[in-house]
This record gives C-alpha cells, structure tokens and sequence, in this order.
C-alpha cells in the first residue's frame, strides 16, 4: 500500500510516523469589522477562569443526566443516537453562550446525510470539537484515548460509543480500523483529523492516510471539513481564552463513494488536503 508499512506489524508507517513537513498556507489573521481589539491579560484571565468553572459545573450537572439517558436507551439506540444528540446540545452550550466566539456556519447544504461518511477536518485547538458539534449531525469521534480518561467529559465520550486510539501504538490503530469499520456497518458516520494533532502554529500538516484507508475499504464517501478561527481563540499549548475572535465552519464538497471507489487512499489524502489548504487561504467569516 502507497506510503509504506512498518515490517513487523503491517500498519502504513505514515501512521505511527509524524511528518514535519507543514503547509505554506497559513492560518488567518483577520479580525471581523466590529470586533474590539483583544482583552488585556488580566481580563482574558479572569475570562477563563469564568469559562472553564462554568464547563466543569454545567459538566457536573449534566453528566448524571446523560447517564440516565443512556440507560434508557442503550437497549435499543444501537447507533447510540440520542446519546450523540444530548451531547452536541451539551458542547454547543460553550459557544452558543460564549460571546467571544461567535459561529458561522457555510456550506450546510454540502453536509453528506444520506448514509454514513468519513468526515475530515483541519485541527487548530481544543476548540474545533465544541465548534464541530454545532454541525447536529450523527458521527462517532475518532480521538486520542487519554480523552477518555477526563472526568465527566471523557466518561460521556465512552457512553457516546467514541472510538478511542493510541497514538503510535500498532495494535491500537488495528483495533481503531475495525471499530470504524463496524460503527460505518451500522450506518453511523466517522470523524477524524487525519493531520493526527493539533497544529501549533496555524499551517496545516501533514495528513495520515488512515481515515482515507477507512473510506476506501467501505466505500463510503469523504467529507472534508475547514475549520477557521480556533487556533487564535485558544491556541494549543495554553489554556487562557485570547479575547474575542470569530469562529467558521466551511463544508466543503464531499467525494462520492464513486470517486473513492476509483482512488487510492494516498490519492484521496492528497486531493482532500490540496482542497483544504486551498480553502484555508480564503477566508468568508
């Protein structure tokens, strides 16, 4: 398979490798007509200290509530929809309340709802999954495990059915691929950031050919995602809210199970990072 695969386990290396190579696109730096300069560090401080105590008490109150509804429903809800429901509602709490960062969505009508897909997206910031979730669309995260092991939020993601993964540990992406496998088998969409991190500076990485692969041996189609914003709003390595900053969602067109019938997964990495990378460089928010 295009990319190589490490002699001993049969995972394509470009899986359990980090490439250095970055995109010469860079993140935006525009800031919307109308939005006041950023706070001062005192007052992005005393901001952050507000968002997180809030996130961890609206997390406490309605983590009981979504075990309890998980219990209601685990009998029948296969897909664990209502689940997924209750949770975009509870993540799109953070920014449907939170002035600082105002969403937009573009492209709504681009969004593949007629059967399972795999969906990509850029990554700039913790951010993206609170912005991500406002899409209300059905999908399974495919995410690091120790998000998993977070009180409350990660516990939720366990009942959500999430896919968990080990970073650079073969047997762990083995077990990732078939459970993706077996939740698309089940009519559920996945989602992944195929750069496999968070970017620190704003460019796009390089991407890993994992959710292309997944794609591929389902034939299902590939939904590419641009998120903008994220990444001034709260950047990787920090935890303090940088002011107000406008928040976008582009969907982008999908590739048709046709196309990724007639792709190789390296070919469709290329043409969905081509296409994100050229859409990163406009900026409609």
């Amino acid at each position: 398979m295009a990319g190589g695969r490490s002699a001993c386990s049969g995972i394509p290396r470009s899986w359990t490798s980090h490439r250095a190579r970055d995109s010469l696109v860079p993140s935006s730096k525009r800031v919307a007509k109308g939005i006041p300069p950023e706070m001062r560090p005192e007052m992005r401080l005393a901001f952050s200290l507000a968002f997180w105590g809030f996130m961890l008490l609206s997390s406490a109150i309605l983590f009981p509530l979504a075990l309890l509804l998980f219990c209601v429903t685990v009998a029948f809800d296969r897909r664990r929809w209502a689940m997924h429901r209750f949770t975009s509602w509870w993540a799109s709490l953070y920014t449907w309340l939170n002035p600082a960062w105002p969403v937009r969505i573009h492209g709504r009508e681009r969004m593949h709802e007629a059967g399972p897909a795999v969906i990509v997206a850029n990554h700039l910031s913790l951010v993206d999954i609170l912005v991500i979730f406002r899409l209300q669309s059905h999908f399974k995260w495919v995410s690091k495990h120790e998000n998993f092991r977070v009180p409350l939020i990660g516990w939720n993601m366990r009942l959500c059915g999430y896919i968990p993964l080990r970073r650079g540990t073969a047997r762990s992406i083995r077990a990732m691929m078939r459970r993706c496998n077996e939740v698309i088998g089940e009519g559920s969409s996945i989602l992944m950031f195929p750069e496999g991190t968070r970017s620190a500076t704003g460019r796009l990485r390089s991407f890993k050919s994992g959710a292309f692969e997944i794609a591929k041996k389902n034939g299902v189609p590939v939904q590419p995602i641009v998120i903008r914003g994220t990444g001034e709003a709260l950047p990787k390595r920090g935890f303090v809210l940088q002011g107000r900053h406008p928040i976008s969602i582009e969907i982008l067109e999908p590739i048709p199970s046709g196309e990724v019938d007639e792709l190789e997964p390296e070919e469709m990495m290329d043409r969905v990072r081509a296409t994100i990378a050229e859409a990163l460089s406009s900026d409609p928010r």
